[in-house]
């Protein structure tokens, strides 16, 4: 998965939203404590005002409260909110404490009112705000002290925390949606760079179009570059084997004049083994000049099977060899190879040449299309054959099929070129006939 660019930038992008998500939950839920803070303080403070100035001392110095809070919450034994005014003797408190008493700071403002937390009178924690105050003729200093319940507020913070959870969470999956949009819609570019890369390859002269973004421009200007140098070589190449080909026909023409020099003075023998040697060097020669001719040309092409082999079955059967053969074609009508009709022309005469040449009686051409395997096309003989251990040999990677098969190398080696060339693959196998089987296979999708 971490080798996918996909994969890597949607992981990336969903966990960079994922800490941004979280850094946000804690950031809100921080503003949502100040803001609960500020309101109780702002509540607690209206009610204990009240308070301040009802607090009184009679002239016997008794403490009295003539008007307290009439909120219904401080008339409820535990309740939850408590008010409490004392002096160093005597103690005014809410129904709501019955005979508890909140505790006493060391040191109360007398400035301003202070929010603490401390254990409420039955053991819950309580926000006191306290402040106090002097009263009567004497500036009496009396403490006034109003508290509500924590457990309230608590419960309110985590419910806005879970929900606000729940919500990012959510906003998350989204944000997650639109990334994987956001990277689909980054990576099309690629793809369509992809779909130019595999007409490159149909086609050796097409060139990728410049990219609409400035990001890949680069690499599109890269490949064509790349590309063209590789033409360039491919060029180069053909021309020098072309020069090398050309520049032995005249040796090869001097050798010639000697064989026949020495069959008409009677070394018939010497004569037959330089004529055999110079033949096998002229299709050599041929043979590299396909292959050079081959090299870097167009994948393309849909020729149909059918009609290209009762082409070549109609030459064979004039020429001496396959005169007296029977030729069997077992091909549907409309199957067609992955190459050109010329190419598919250049593939297949050169195996039922040889199959004609080798045969006794029957030669057999057979081709197929599978789903799953893909296009096969088949050529067999009753001849000969090759021996196992040359076949196995033959079909070994990097060995060439001319040095191994004498009489049928070379057709079978400008056969694989072919092959290899749209993509296919050669093998060598005994027949059902009792030859050989020349087999070339491409994959699904390559035939029809």
């Amino acid at each position: 998965m971490l080798r996918s660019l996909r994969w890597r930038l949607l992981l990336g992008g969903g966990a960079a939203i994922l800490v941004a998500l979280i850094v946000a939950w804690l950031f809100m839920s921080l503003l949502f404590a100040r803001h609960l803070e500020r309101r109780l303080t702002l509540e607690l403070t209206r009610d204990a005002t009240r308070i301040a100035a009802a607090a009184e001392l009679d002239p016997a110095g008794r403490l009295s409260v003539t008007t307290p809070p009439a909120d219904l919450r401080f008339d409820t034994p535990a309740g939850g909110f408590y008010w409490q005014v004392s002096t160093e003797a005597q103690t005014a408190r809410s129904r709501s404490l019955w005979d508890a008493a909140l505790p006493r700071p060391n040191d109360a403002p007398s400035s301003t009112w202070r929010l603490r937390r401390a254990d409420g009178p039955f053991g819950e924690p309580v926000a006191v705000l306290e402040r106090e105050i002097r009263v009567g003729e004497q500036q009496t200093p009396v403490l006034i002290q109003i508290a509500q319940d924590q457990d309230e507020i608590a419960s309110a913070q985590g419910e806005f925390n879970l929900e606000l959870a729940l919500f990012l969470a959510g906003l998350w999956l989204v944000l997650l949606a639109a990334a994987w949009v956001q990277v689909q819609l980054g990576l099309r570019p690629l793809a369509d760079i992809r779909r130019d890369l595999a007409d490159l390859r149909a086609s050796p002269s097409h060139r990728l179009p410049s990219a609409r973004l400035n990001e890949l421009r680069p690499l599109t200007e890269a490949l064509n570059d790349l590309v063209a140098a590789r033409e360039q070589d491919l060029t180069q190449a053909r021309g020098r084997a072309s020069d090398l080909a050309h520049g032995l026909k005249t040796p090869l023409s001097a050798l010639k004049t000697q064989s026949h020099r020495l069959r008409e003075t009677g070394a018939v023998e010497a004569a037959d083994r330089l004529d055999r040697a110079i033949d096998a060097m002229r299709a050599t020669v041929e043979a590299e000049l396909t292959r050079s001719r081959l090299a870097g040309q167009s994948r393309g092409g849909s020729a149909p099977v059918l009609d290209v082999v009762e082409q070549l079955v109609q030459v064979l059967e004039q020429t001496e060899a396959g005169e007296a053969l029977a030729f069997s074609i077992d091909i549907p009508d409309a199957l067609t190879a992955p190459l050109n009709r010329d190419d598919l022309t250049d593939l297949l005469g050169p195996l039922m040449e040889n199959a004609a040449r080798f045969a006794r009686r029957r030669v057999s051409i057979t081709a197929v299309a599978h789903a799953n395997s893909g296009l096969v096309l088949a050529v067999e003989d009753d001849g000969p054959g090759i021996p196992v251990e040359r076949t196995d040999v033959a079909a070994g990677r990097g060995v060439r099929l001319d040095e191994q098969a004498a009489g049928q190398g070379l057709g079978l080696s400008i056969a694989r070129t072919y092959a290899e060339n749209t993509g296919g693959r050669l093998q060598l196998t005994r027949s059902v006939l009792g030859g050989l089987r020349v087999e070339i296979c491409w994959a699904a999708g390559s035939g029809q």
